[in-house]
């Protein structure tokens, strides 16, 4: 297994394929969402990549802007589930995100039902449960 971290424009366009291709499988088909998967966030964003040889085993992605830090698309391989690789791959983007940006604090949108998961990083709900996408999510929030 490797971990790779990569902004896109330092992505193959194989690699760029790939991802794009597990991010709509599992947000889109699996999940039966449609909405716009591949969006503007993705053209500077940094990709955090767990690889096994050279299939993907699980997948975030860090986003900027003026309001800060967050992370998104957590995702991970139907073959690769309850191995603990979500739980990884979450560990080593918080890790990143604190060694390479300075900001106070860490926000991100996640999915209801995974509350006790992220709350297991230090995360904290920092809102009441909406809907995105017609999936509940909270918002969370983590001082690095």
């Amino acid at each position: 297994m490797r971990l790779e971290v990569k902004y896109t424009e330092e992505l193959s366009n194989i690699e760029l394929l790939e991802i794009l291709k597990e991010r709509v499988k599992i947000f889109v088909v699996e999940q039966k969402c449609i909405y716009q998967e591949i969006d503007d966030k993705d053209r500077n964003a940094q990709h955090v990549i767990l690889y096994d040889e050279n299939n993907i085993i699980a997948y975030t992605r860090i986003v900027t802007s003026e309001n800060g830090i967050s992370f998104g698309r957590v995702l991970v391989t139907q073959n690769y589930r309850k191995k603990g690789y979500g739980r990884e791959i979450v560990q080593c983007t918080i890790d990143i995100i604190k060694k390479q940006y300075h900001h106070k604090f860490l926000k991100i949108s996640g999915q209801a039902h995974l509350k006790t998961f992220y709350e297991s990083f230090g995360f904290q709900a920092n809102s009441k449960t909406y809907m995105e996408d017609g999936i509940p999510h909270i918002e969370f929030m983590m001082y690095i």
